[in-house]
């Protein structure tokens, strides 16, 4: 079986403080068409994309993705391909992993990419002492073996979704020479890896400057310089991309989107991808009443949330999968019903006279209408009772507060899960010991426990299709919808979307 994942301390970061536009770059009116600027919604904490909260944040797997490689490359549409392996798998009795390793990719410092490599990679991200918060799924495999670019490997825990998390969180392969020999402070002043951009320049909490990688195994991408300015508030994203000073942005309000790509000059894309708008709920206090978890979750118009609020971007869930994830059942329903969510309410005890009182925190700019959305949805509960402080926090302290369980009674977050497996989904988001988690009644660790390792595909989505229904079933968690990205650009710049949301400069090319 799989060792589950067990809740332990995660490095600490300090809230991002906010990038205002043009405050560290000069307006690109007239700019050279190899140069590209983006107006990003998120801050960049640390430039070890295997280690510590950041390392998590869906949000920021596209800039990561610029300057390092996965184990195995993810394509638009989220299907694998390869990358720095060439060919993965399980032997037959699922006892070994072999891998192929590309040849003839050079790091950023001109030193040779190799095997070793990937396995100083693998083990070092298998470590609990490194700090990957995905360590309890590298560990799975030890006692590597190298013979030219072969690579086996012992399967001492089977985890079905070993090779899927080479393409998402943390599956990024780093230098073990150049690592080793300049440390982790070294490698923050002065990162590499095999990535498409080089960093020429990082300013904390202004911007980063990139520079296209001439020898870059999947050819040179079609902008020579690549500007990444941390803009995390979404009104001036959308002051950005209006003057000229960004050529894309994305993540802005749904009706500035509308407005914006009605303007000659700039067109956009506002597709669904994998993330996932919800609200955690803690074990603490009064979420431990079932009537009020009830009552919060059936008092929540998510369609109307999408409709108006978000103007019919987006789609409501009634579980932690969307449509693409692989345990998705359309079966799972969660009433809408304010009537019956005052009926248990008074069955608690509780009134819109004497309502039940917690805080929920929220992000404010992270993602579209984060904060107003989190307003709405206080004022649905107020009419049934449920009087609900918000507390508006930066989202590294969310990945802070939720690594220690220390999240308020209800707390709204986006979660990203770009592989589709519901591992990565529920699994994470609902097991208690795991450090992504601040759910922890034994009903869903013992419902969870036996899918961790199962070998057998369909029932192993089987048996998470059946935790979804026992959650929806207890109103473990609120989920509200599935997000769709609003991305804008000027008509000089091409854009692939991406399902995973990243946004990734090395796919765009001047139209």
């Amino acid at each position: 079986m799989i060792r589950h994942p067990n809740r332990r301390t995660v490095l600490k970061l300090t809230g991002a403080g906010l990038a205002m536009a043009g405050l560290s770059m000069p307006r690109i009116a007239g700019a050279q068409a190899n140069e590209l600027v983006i107006a990003y919604n998120v801050n960049l904490p640390s430039w070890d994309p295997t280690t510590g909260p950041s390392a998590v944040n869906p949000t920021i797997q596209g800039i990561y993705q610029s300057v390092f490689d996965q184990f195995i490359l993810q394509q638009p549409d989220l299907s694998q391909a390869p990358g720095l392996l060439t060919e993965w798998g399980f032997s037959d009795d699922l006892k070994q992993v072999h891998m192929t390793v590309r040849e003839g990719v050079t790091w950023h410092d001109g030193s040779p990419f190799t095997a070793e490599d990937i396995v100083w990679s693998l083990e070092r991200a298998g470590k609990e002492e490194t700090g990957n918060p995905i360590q309890f799924v590298w560990k799975n495999v030890n006692n590597f073996k190298i013979d030219g670019n072969k690579i086996t490997g012992d399967v001492v825990g089977f985890d079905p979704t070993y090779f899927k998390w080479m393409s998402f969180l943390t599956g990024y392969v780093l230098p073990k020479a150049y690592y080793e020999k300049v440390g982790a402070e070294g490698f923050e002043k002065a990162p590499i890896g095999t990535g498409p951009y080089m960093v020429e320049k990082f300013e904390q909490n202004a911007y980063v400057r990139l520079k296209a990688n001439p020898n870059y195994w999947g050819g040179k991408p079609a902008f020579e310089n690549v500007t990444i300015k941390f803009v995390t508030d979404a009104a001036s994203r959308v002051a950005e991309i209006e003057s000229g000073s960004s050529q894309v942005t994305l993540e802005i309000p749904y009706e500035e989107y509308d407005r914006l790509i009605a303007k000659d000059g700039l067109a956009g894309s506002a597709d669904t991808v994998s993330d996932i708008g919800m609200i955690f709920f803690n074990d603490i206090d009064v979420m431990k009443d079932e009537n009020v978890r009830q009552a919060a979750v059936m008092s929540v118009d998510k369609k109307l949330l999408v409709d108006r609020l978000l103007r019919g971007y987006g789609l409501p869930i009634d579980t932690l999968e969307t449509p693409e994830y692989d345990a998705f059942d359309p079966s799972i329903k969660v009433e809408y019903n304010p009537e019956k969510a005052v009926e248990l309410l008074k069955a608690s005890g509780y009134s819109t006279d004497n309502p039940v009182k917690f805080t929920i925190q929220t992000t404010r700019g992270f993602k579209p209408k984060d904060y107003e959305m989190i307003q709405a949805i206080v004022g649905m509960w107020r009419k049934v009772g449920i009087e609900a402080n918000i507390e508006v926090y930066e989202i590294a302290k969310h990945y802070e507060l939720r690594a220690a369980d220390q999240l308020a009674p209800a707390a709204f977050y986006n979660w990203g899960n770009s592989i589709g497996d519901p591992t990565t989904s529920t699994g994470f988001a609902m097991y208690g010991p795991s450090p992504h988690s601040v759910w922890d009644s034994q009903d869903v660790i013992d419902a969870i426990n036996p899918l961790w390792g199962e070998p057998d595909q369909a029932k192993r989505i089987a048996g998470w299709k059946a935790v979804d229904k026992l959650i929806a079933d207890h109103a473990y968690v609120l989920p509200l919808l599935q997000y769709a990205q609003p991305i804008v650009h000027s008509n000089g710049v091409k854009v692939v979307p991406h399902k995973s949301g990243a946004l990734l400069p090395h796919l765009m090319t001047p139209a």
